[in-house]
């Protein structure tokens, strides 16, 4: 189980990775077919966590907040939101590995863990693409570096 909580924590240590790498005038940024500002891709990736947590474990809610799009979203907010929900989402599947079920979600934890990652690495590559549409691409180093889980 140490390995499956600690993929998750890598993943979300690539997120914060990325979010790092971006300048904070950036967070502003729309794809060129609208939708989400590169902040609020962040924030909703908190967002839906804290959606499961409430669904699945409210008690792991507490000293977490929602980011709302009317709250100015810097890079400050989304790290530590980020890594708080992170935390809580580590805590929902210890516990869900150990009773063998997620509650409010099917089949099982191992599938949670895929969806989430699934999810938010969808969003990544929507922020990826919203920053080059804008002339704000993220440099290669960074590029790369989304890929060396080994060393995040």
């Amino acid at each position: 189980m140490n390995d499956i909580i600690e993929t998750w924590l890598i993943h979300n240590r690539i997120n914060i990775y990325l979010l790092d790498a971006i300048d904070e005038n950036y967070l502003n940024d729309i794809s060129a077919s609208k939708g989400r500002k590169v902040g609020e891709q962040f924030a909703h990736l908190h967002n839906v966590r804290m959606m499961w947590l409430k669904a699945s474990s409210p008690d792991l809610l507490e000293g977490l907040l929602k980011i709302d799009k009317e709250v100015k979203i810097d890079k400050t907010i989304l790290v530590s939101e980020l890594n708080k929900s992170a935390e809580a989402i580590a805590r929902l599947l210890e516990k869900g590995f150990t009773e063998g079920k997620i509650k409010a979600f099917k089949p099982h934890p191992t599938a949670f863990l895929g969806y989430l990652i699934s999810h938010e690495s969808h969003h990544r590559g929507q922020i990826m693409l919203t920053l080059k549409q804008s002339g704000h691409p993220v440099d290669q180093k960074t590029q790369y570096g989304l890929w060396e889980w080994s060393s995040r």
